[in-house]
């Protein structure tokens, strides 16, 4: 296949295109190369794709290409780019979440009109804001606590108008906390390991006993595959990685792992955060046969090991 990957030297994005790679397809990555976070880092992620010749990389935003013109050849688009961030998308930073995760999608999915090609589209359970029907399912409401998880929702909406009136291919995933290899250095565990190997203080927000469920890198990249396969189209799906563990405990099993004692500081709860997420994966293991396979400590131990070898002396550079 020739596909398109948006967000491809991200997180998931570059995760993805490597598995797309390696299984013999071409891959168009297109990334903006936001501030959000070091470009060195992006750059690294990009250097095992840049070892195939069916790679090609577009490094420009969303909105200044000919969308049109670029998707005539491809056979999928996994849309992975937006502007992260829960803490961040209040004030006025919230126009960057308007233009990169609303407008841009929308413009994605209007150049998609009268072709069948389909996008698989990355959701977030920030959708669902606070809760206590946990575990979460896909036809709970959704009330988001944070305009980042607002701006991810309008573009699922999108999706599913799309769908609906022009009959464009979609898939949205909802993913719950994604970790491992090449995680963002703002997300949790990248700020522990990190705080851990160096000796620094973590700082937690709230009293700890918040819960999260995380999901493996690996798990969430199969997840995308398996989307495409079912062709199960206009659906929305939970993500969860079945890891379901407090901020306090993720934290002494770190411990465990790297023979260290953190050092904690505990702050304020901030705007936006939500008590606990909890994914009910139900529906995508009987239509897509998502299972998630890594445990959270064979997960961690393998980004301690890629923050130890990549991200540390990249920083120091």
């Amino acid at each position: 296949m020739n596909v398109i990957v948006t967000g491809c030297a991200g997180f998931i994005g570059s995760s993805l295109a490597e598995r797309l790679l390696q299984q013999g397809h071409s891959v168009l990555g297109i990334d903006c190369f936001s501030d959000f976070y070091p470009r060195k880092i992006k750059e690294e992620n990009l250097k095992p794709l840049q070892d195939y010749e069916q790679f090609q990389l577009v490094a420009k935003n969303l909105l200044e290409l000919d969308l049109s013109e670029l998707v005539k050849p491809t056979d999928a688009v996994f849309h992975q780019a937006a502007q992260a961030g829960v803490r961040s998308s209040w004030g006025s930073q919230f126009e960057i979440y308007t233009e990169n995760n609303i407008l841009a999608t929308q413009r994605l999915l209007e150049s998609l009109v009268g072709t069948e090609i389909p996008l698989i589209y990355a959701s977030s359970s920030s959708v669902y804001g606070e809760t206590t029907q946990l575990p979460m399912r896909e036809d709970h409401p959704t009330h988001p606590r944070s305009p980042y998880g607002v701006s991810k929702l309008a573009a699922e909406h999108l999706c599913q108008l799309y769908w609906e009136n022009y009959g464009v291919r979609c898939v949205a995933l909802r993913y719950f906390t994604v970790y491992g290899p090449r995680q963002r250095p703002d997300m949790a565990f990248h700020r522990f390991i990190r705080a851990m190997l160096t000796g620094e203080e973590i700082e937690i927000y709230g009293d700890g006993e918040q819960t999260r469920d995380f999901t493996f890198i690996s798990d969430a990249v199969e997840a995308n595959l398996r989307a495409l396969a079912s062709k199960k189209w206009g659906e929305v799906y939970n993500i969860g990685g079945g890891s379901r563990i407090s901020i306090n405990a993720s934290i002494k099993l770190l411990e465990s792992i790297l023979g260290k004692k953190a050092k904690l500081r505990y702050k304020a709860p901030q705007r936006g955060d939500v008590t606990h997420t909890y994914a009910d994966t139900h529906k995508a293991k009987n239509d897509l046969g998502f299972v998630p396979k890594t445990s959270l400590q064979d997960g961690l131990t393998a980004e301690v090991e890629w923050i130890q070898k990549v991200v540390l002396p990249l920083l120091t550079q």
